[in-house]
């Protein structure tokens, strides 16, 4: 795999929990994909094929994630474990090695990744996402954004992806409380143009 010493420096300056499992991942990703290039997307380890990414690793204060960008790949994790979460939810919250499922999982994943983004790889149109129209919001958030005039413009005009994120964000909580303070968060970074998942698109040093 061509290394890039950026992802050295970015492993040597992790948080002491997060460097174990950032290096268990990048062997993996060598072992389960020899042809894979490092790289850093969004200030963060990524690892990609051709000009497609595989995964992307970022790591926070307390926490880490291992992001598989292709939708049938994140379909499979789903699959294999069990999970109901969906993108970057989807491994969790990992702070330890524990956190990660096994190896062989792993580099399953890995592999799966690494044959849909080989070159002139097609996808398998039974795993093709159907089309989906933009998601109305539910009704607390539509009511919240009539109060926010700036936060309405922006989820008005974001693509129909950047609004189910949000819609799905809230729509998940499990707990009253932890919708409505999620609902008052989506307002306030809506008011500042952020999408949902914008921590990932800066520094992951937040």
């Amino acid at each position: 795999m061509k290394a890039d010493p950026r992802v050295d420096t970015y492993l040597a300056e992790a948080e002491p929990f997060a460097r174990p499992v950032l290096r268990r991942l990048r062997k993996l990703v060598r072992q389960g994909c020899p042809a894979a290039a490092e790289t850093l997307k969004w200030n963060s380890p990524a690892y990609v094929l051709g000009k497609k990414i595989l995964l992307i690793t970022p790591s926070f204060k307390a926490h880490c994630r291992c992001v598989f960008w292709s939708s049938v790949v994140q379909k499979l994790i789903q699959k294999e474990l069990g999970k109901a979460e969906r993108g970057l939810e989807l491994l969790g919250r990992i702070t330890g090695v524990a956190d990660l499922p096994p190896d062989r999982l792993l580099l399953r994943f890995i592999r799966a990744a690494a044959g849909l983004a080989a070159p002139g790889a097609k996808p398998d149109p039974r795993n093709a996402a159907p089309v989906r129209r933009a998601p109305r919001p539910p009704t607390d958030l539509a009511a919240a954004l009539k109060s926010n005039a700036a936060a309405a413009r922006t989820f008005a005009n974001f693509s129909p992806n950047c609004r189910r994120e949000y819609v799905g964000w809230i729509t998940e909580a499990k707990r009253p409380e932890t919708r409505a303070k999620r609902l008052a968060t989506t307002v306030l970074w809506l008011a500042e143009g952020k999408r949902q998942n914008w921590k990932y698109e800066r520094s992951a040093r937040v």
